[in-house]
């Protein structure tokens, strides 16, 4: 499928549609044609039902935000049951807007111009194709494990097991819905919902987190050495979360299940609640502290 565009439209190959199940199509109708399109009348949906088929989707022209948001999830919403899918990929000729590839678990972006920060769950590798910039799902190279994987920036690594990400980059929803035994560390700070959707694994932040960290966490361990914003642990079912510095408000909000460790006082939305830790060999472990320290901290969970 060939499109143009003549302007920067955002939520282009979004498999949520700008969250659908939050707006019920007021914001975005998978129905409707993509604005500013040329002499073409596609749908979002057909787009994403392209891409979905496995054929490659190439764009003429700069797009906007949110560019192939959960790019490969059949998601539940639409009676996918949120398992990964094989599908084709999203060719760029121009740029993309901030937080591209966000909850993106399969596919590739190739891109000729640049990207904007934050990025979602990507990181760019060596390219294929002339011409173009190639990035793909981190939760895709933990999954398949393949240590041969070619990084552009040489100071991202990945053994087979561990990716070290030390490009320095600022992204969204590192390693959504990982669901196998790998380990993902940022040498420096994230943004938006870190370990959305995992369910196994571990994810080390050495420098601060954003807002909703951990958020709908359904197991594994998330754990940041630094500071955290608001919302930390919303929703969250299963497995640990671990904030080394402050949290801000509105933590463990409708938590289900799990345990949010957290240094000093704390408040936790009802019905989670702030007490004490329930293993401090975990936290020197984890946070490489002593146990006189691992006593300042709470225990937040039902």
């Amino acid at each position: 499928m060939h499109i143009t565009l003549n302007s920067h439209v955002d939520c282009i190959c979004d498999f949520t549609y700008n969250f659908i199940w939050q707006h019920k199509g007021k914001e975005l109708d998978p129905k409707t044609p993509i604005p500013d399109q040329v002499d073409s009348e596609y749908t979002y949906r057909q787009l994403v039902e392209t891409l979905t088929n496995g054929e490659d989707v190439h764009i003429s022209g700069s797009v906007g935000k949110r560019f192939a948001s959960s790019l490969g999830v059949n998601l539940a919403y639409f009676g996918g049951g949120g398992r990964i899918l094989d599908i084709g990929c999203v060719f760029i000729d121009g740029d993309i807007g901030t937080r591209a590839g966000i909850s993106m678990v399969s596919g590739a972006i190739y891109v000729s111009g640049k990207i904007a920060e934050p990025i979602g769950n990507i990181v760019e590798v060596v390219s294929d194709e002339e011409g173009y910039k190639k990035f793909v799902s981190i939760t895709e190279i933990l999954r398949d494990g393949d240590s041969d994987v070619r990084f552009v920036d040489t100071r991202n690594i990945f053994d087979g097991k561990t990716l070290t990400l030390g490009d320095g980059i600022l992204r969204d929803t590192v390693a959504a819905r990982l669901d196998v035994n790998a380990i993902v560390v940022v040498s420096g700070d994230v943004d938006l919902s870190t370990g959305i959707l995992m369910r196994n694994g571990k994810i080390v932040v050495e420098g601060d987190g954003g807002m909703n960290t951990g958020v709908l966490l359904n197991g594994g361990r998330v754990i940041v050495m630094g500071n955290v914003g608001e919302f930390a642990g919303t929703d969250m079912r299963k497995g640990e979360l671990i904030i080394g510095g402050k949290a801000q408000g509105y933590i463990g909000a409708n938590m289900k299940g799990g345990s949010i460790y957290v240094k000093g006082d704390v408040k936790a939305v009802p019905p989670a609640k702030v007490g004490a830790v329930d293993d401090m060999g975990l936290l020197q472990k984890e946070l490489g502290i002593n146990r006189m320290i691992a006593m300042m901290f709470k225990r937040i969970g039902l």
